[in-house]
């Protein structure tokens, strides 16, 4: 009998042959057995979560160890930083040292751009109008991210430093082992010009060294890898999350000093002789100029006869 019922549902539950008395009985019997079986399910979930809830519990207690011991190593190094700091400062007091202050950052939101004459490159709504320059650079919670290039009044777009037409000068900060940061449309921007034997390791602090004039030194960009070719890559800090907020600061590149001669030592510049115009004659002295070989009776004078003196 119920595979009889079964069969005449089956049938009748049809699209084309659906009848609607079916499709109404259905619909109440699952409003009517949904709260039935979702008490009945509820013990059956609470033992099927408790092997992952105690994973998670584990879990949990690891990474809580972990944090603690890396709280006291980074207050072992605040206390190393603070020590450094007043150093620092008396140092500067005894040379006599200004040293410049930080410029307010700005801060803005990145938006992925769809198209453009870059590949990688983000857009940020500051412009202009908040005090963002070309070339000033941006930066994320870990890194450097890139530089501004296109500055509209109220947007900016940031090249990024994996752009192919990416070039950053770096340094080791272990070893000051120079180098360019060149990107290549990957994740991972590689190392140039690093010389024959680079004092360099993996695991090596990347940061900017400023030598290019266009980022300032000691910005944090990353760590040096070898990858499987054996060539010297640097794993972004900044990719470690996605970029969206966003800190540009500002920098001035040193300008180069001007040549200048000083006005006194510079003769004044004849002026240029004009066309057609005639040499310019030696003027006539008051003295006459003797001739050679003539006598006084040439000149048309009469002799002197002495009288008067």
């Amino acid at each position: 009998m119920f595979m009889a019922i079964s069969a005449i549902l089956i049938a009748a539950d049809r699209t084309e042959d659906r009848v609607e008395a079916v499709t109404v009985f259905r619909a109440a019997f699952n409003d009517l057995s949904i709260p039935v079986l979702e008490a009945a399910a509820q013990p059956l979930r609470g033992l099927y979560n408790i092997g992952p809830w105690w994973r998670r519990q584990i879990e949990l207690a690891g990474e809580i160890r972990e944090l603690r011991q890396e709280m006291s190593e980074l207050r072992a190094w605040r206390d190393v930083a603070l020590n450094y700091s007043e150093q620092m400062r008396r140092q500067q007091e005894l040379l006599n040292l200004d040293p410049p202050l930080p410029r307010q950052r700005i801060t803005a939101w990145a938006v992925t751009e769809t198209g453009g004459p870059f590949v990688r490159t983000r857009l940020v709504g500051v412009g202009t109008e908040d005090g963002v320059a070309p070339g000033y650079p941006a930066l994320n919670i870990y890194g450097v991210v890139g530089r501004t290039i296109d500055v509209g009044a109220r947007s900016s777009r940031i090249l990024l430093l994996t752009d192919l037409n990416s070039r950053v000068s770096v340094m080791a900060d272990r070893s000051n082992a120079r180098a360019m940061l060149v990107g290549d449309n990957t994740d991972f921007p590689r190392l140039d010009y690093l010389g024959r034997a680079p004092d360099l390791q993996e695991g090596d602090r990347i940061v900017t060294s400023g030598d290019d004039n266009i980022l300032p030194r000691g910005l944090p960009v990353g760590e040096a890898v070898l990858d499987r070719n054996g060539a010297w890559r640097v794993v972004l800090y900044s990719s470690a999350t996605p970029i969206d907020l966003i800190w540009i600061w500002p920098f001035t590149p040193v300008e180069a000093p001007v040549d200048e001669a000083p006005a006194d030592s510079v003769p004044p510049a004849a002026a240029p002789p004009q066309l057609g115009a005639e040499p310019e004659q030696a003027p006539a002295s008051d003295t006459d100029v003797p001739v050679v070989g003539a006598s006084q009776n040439d000149t048309g004078d009469e002799p002197d006869s002495g009288e008067g003196r």
